[in-house]
């Protein structure tokens, strides 16, 4: 009766166990190892940190960039700033869908690939121990119908001893021995299987993904620049850069002969995709350091010393990107094998499905920080000022969260891959944990970087003034735009592609309406208000998906239905 009433109890109310299993306490699980240096916690921190300073390369080998160009004077400086910002668009279009896709579908593919591998292993294993036991026993059997037969014909001769019969008897094997013979057959299996797994490894994979991806970024790269080139000026114009503007000539050259390096661009974060997909992010983070260090070095040579002035700057550009490049295809063509066996294999329809799906993603995030950006340039030349190093700090921050959101998108698509959906949920919980953390350590550092460093961008003292409005703005949403970025890593690593495009067009149109409402009634303080409520959204969505148990995330529901009945 005791016992009756016990699982009446479980059944009829929520335990603190139970209740602490509903989706959205997921977030809070295993607090404490936040920072705890299992495999887990290794392996999120070998992928987020050569990716965080391969994302940070790029930036500083531009402020370098621009610190040389800006010595050719003000028309130059300002000419070049305008075709980096037709480029940084041009190719952020497809860049960013090429490589979160490629990402996740080269893990997926690499995942299921070994699993496969290792299913014909084992059962390698067990012929190689099946075939010589069979063969021993066949050998056995055959011994012994010889003795019998030669036992009849001897004792039909009548010539047959007692003592020969014992000598024969003696030779046959006994049951010990047909037991060490079936233990050696065992013991001798796995060296023959062992063999066999070095050579594979040995061995070049072959990833449809991959391929596709190569090949999509070479063939979007060319496009990029016969776009670029053929419609240079009408771009500039559009930018403002007139016909009779004395920025229109070097803005061309720097435009046209930056466009010949696009296909280096898109050949580049393709195989970087690829990379992250095997979980080696330190591949593509040596490469971006030669090819930077290149560009820096040939900067000063082709500007000045060659007297080439802006073409120099762009000049050297390209060649950094193609080497770049080549150093990454040529680490690649040892893994794997570049060419598809047949044109069937290769996934164009996945990818372009899923690139246009990210395509609007990316459209819906450019509208909502540009529509921003144009709103502050309304305010004067002071408030556009301080905007604009008030947002590259707010977004140059996000890199390190990157990071992380690297390392969750690839191992997080291994794991759904092999339907490890408990390694899935602790490696998203444990990026998300460390995004948060990483958060407040970021709006310390930059509340207090800006407040005592904002005299390195101006001496102007209205737009110090104007950066210290919006500083309050940019330290405090640190914490939300990490959980903001890593759940992106985390939805792609899930292959939510469609709820992140659909859900990001959504956050897109509530925070262009509260951008026009809030810029008419406060300003200045009044856009920073509306980007805050943007990152809000953006997280807010994905905590939503995760913390509901919808989409991919199903498994958390089922897994509480389960517990509760027990």
């Amino acid at each position: 009766m005791a016992a009756a009433d016990d699982s009446a109890e479980m059944i009829s109310g929520p335990t603190v166990g139970n209740f602490m299993r509903i989706p959205i306490f997921v977030f809070f699980k295993d607090l404490r190892s936040v920072f705890k240096r299992d495999e887990l916690g290794m392996e999120i921190l070998r992928i987020a940190f050569p990716a965080a300073l391969a994302l940070a390369a790029d930036p500083v080998a531009s402020l370098i960039d621009t610190a040389f160009i800006g010595h050719l004077g003000a028309v130059e400086m300002a000419a070049v700033g305008v075709s980096i910002a037709i480029f940084n668009q041009a190719s952020k279009v497809t860049i960013f869908p090429l490589v979160s896709i490629t990402t996740s579908f080269v893990a997926e593919e690499e995942t299921l690939k070994r699993m496969s591998e290792k299913l014909q292993q084992q059962e390698d294993e067990e012929d190689d121990v099946a075939k010589p036991c069979n063969k021993a026993g066949k050998e056995i059997t055959k011994a012994a119908i010889l003795d019998e037969t030669s036992m009849i014909e001897n004792l039909d001769k009548g010539s047959m001893t007692l003592a020969k019969d014992e000598a024969k008897l003696d030779e046959a094997p006994n049951d010990e021995e047909l037991k060490t013979t079936s233990c050696k057959c065992v013991d001798e299996a796995p060296i023959v299987s062992t063999n066999k797994g070095k050579t594979k490894k040995n061995e070049r994979r072959h990833i449809p993904s991959a391929s596709t991806a190569l090949i999509l970024g070479g063939v979007l790269g060319l496009i990029q620049t016969l776009i670029l080139i053929f419609l240079a000026k009408p771009l500039l114009s559009v930018m403002g850069v007139k016909s009779g503007s004395r920025m229109l000539a070097p803005a061309l050259k720097y435009l046209i002969i930056r466009s010949l390096g696009a296909p280096a661009v898109l050949l580049s974060l393709a195989m970087q995709g690829v990379f992250r997909g095997f979980k080696d992010t330190k591949t593509p983070l040596y490469a971006t350091v030669a090819g930077d260090l290149t560009n820096i070095i040939l900067d000063p040579i082709l500007i000045f010393a060659c007297r080439l002035g802006v073409s120099g700057a762009a000049i050297s550009h390209v060649l950094s990107q193609y080497l770049i490049s080549l150093i990454l295809l040529c680490k690649l063509m040892k893994q794997i094998d570049l060419m598809p066996p047949s044109l069937n294999d290769l996934q164009f329809s996945k990818f372009l499905k899923n690139g246009f799906l990210l395509l609007t993603r990316v459209i819906a995030v450019t509208i909502c920080v540009t529509l921003a950006a144009s709103l502050a340039a309304r305010l004067g030349a002071t408030s556009m000022a301080a905007f604009q190093v008030c947002l590259q700090v707010w977004m140059t921050s996000s890199l390190l969260a990157d990071g992380l959101a690297v390392a969750g998108q690839a191992i997080l698509a291994c794991a759904f891959a092999e339907k490890d959906y408990r390694k899935a949920t602790a490696a998203a919980v444990r990026v998300l944990q460390m995004g948060f953390v990483l958060g407040l350590g970021l709006a310390i550092f930059v509340g207090l970087g800006l407040e005592f460093g904002s005299g390195i961008f101006s001496k102007d003292k209205n737009v110090i003034r104007m950066i210290a409005i919006g500083i309050p703005f940019v330290a405090a949403t640190q914490p939300i735009n990490s959980l903001a970025f890593v759940f992106d890593g985390v939805n792609f690593g899930a292959s939510d592609f469609a709820y992140s495009a659909y859900s990001m067009v959504v956050v897109s149109i509530a925070s262009i309406g509260s951008l026009f409402v809030l810029f008419k009634i406060k300003g200045f303080v009044g856009i920073w208000f509306a980007l805050t409520i943007y990152m809000f959204l953006r997280t807010f969505a994905g905590i939503w998906r995760m913390g509901t148990g919808t989409g991919p995330w199903r498994f958390l529901r089922s897994r509480r239905s389960s517990t509760s009945i027990v």
